[in-house]
């Protein structure tokens, strides 16, 4: 993490070295079908979700076990927040905005384990998963009210001279969506594990690794509150941008 430069006594740091993506077998190079580091995290996170949404549920009780309180807890929640942001007719996409919150929150806790490798924090993951909301909200835009989804882009209790220019600030804003939702994915997730590896880096120093432990300590606290942030703001994000599609009118 830290090691001495061979001139002089400054530290070297990489702090990126943590996210680069490698190939599981072999050192050649990273293709559209080689399974990497990214790929095995990724099925990881998979299995234990199915591990506790499935198998942790399959002997339900009126007692719960730990599992099932806590398949629940999470189902409950979800679907308050689906219900509540984006109405009562988006329930049924509760099953896909239920996966997209597990896949993200799972995978920003598991990237939180000494020496594993945290997905959320390529853009080539949160990309396609912002992507595939910004398609699907689009699509069922379109599909639920035809033409008239058009009239999310038209603000008509603005006055009748400013209409236009707010149309073109709208569209531009919807297809900036899917940027902006996974830079503030990718970017928060990677910025924290920078962080702590910085500070893992002066812990070599004698002087002032107990400020180090310390800080690594604060950021490492920090970052589990924030991996269940992220997942949470993405998640009522999507839900937001589902509710402008079933009721595009300003």
């Amino acid at each position: 993490m830290a090691t001495e430069a061979k001139e002089g006594t400054g530290l070297v740091f990489h702090p990126m070295d943590q996210f680069i993506v490698k190939p599981l077998f072999g050192d050649g190079a990273v293709g559209m079908f080689t399974i990497t580091n990214v790929t095995l995290w990724m099925f990881i996170a998979v299995l234990c979700i199915t591990g506790m949404m499935v198998l942790g549920t399959a002997r339900r009780a009126i007692v719960p076990s730990r599992s099932q309180s806590i398949a629940e807890l999470a189902y409950g929640f979800i679907y308050k927040m689906v219900e509540d942001v984006a109405g009562k007719d988006a329930v049924k996409f509760f099953p896909y905005i239920m996966t997209l919150f597990m896949f993200i929150v799972f995978s920003n806790f598991l990237g939180l384990i000494p020496m594993s490798f945290t997905t959320t924090s390529h853009f080539a993951v949160t990309v396609v998963l912002a992507l595939a909301v910004f398609l699907t909200v689009t699509a069922v835009g379109f599909a639920k009210n035809g033409l008239s989804f058009l009239g999310l882009f038209w603000v008509s209790s603005a006055p009748a001279a400013l209409r236009p220019i707010l149309a073109i600030i709208e569209l531009i804003s919807y297809f900036v969506r899917p940027v902006s939702h996974s830079i503030r994915l990718a970017g928060n997730v990677m910025a924290g594990h920078a962080v702590i590896k910085v500070f893992a880096g002066f812990a070599a120093l004698a002087a002032v690794a107990p400020v180090s432990i310390l800080a690594i300590t604060a950021m490492y606290g920090l970052e589990v509150l924030v991996a269940f942030i992220q997942a949470y703001v993405f998640t009522i994000l999507t839900c937001v941008y589902l509710k402008d599609a079933l009721h595009p009118s300003h």
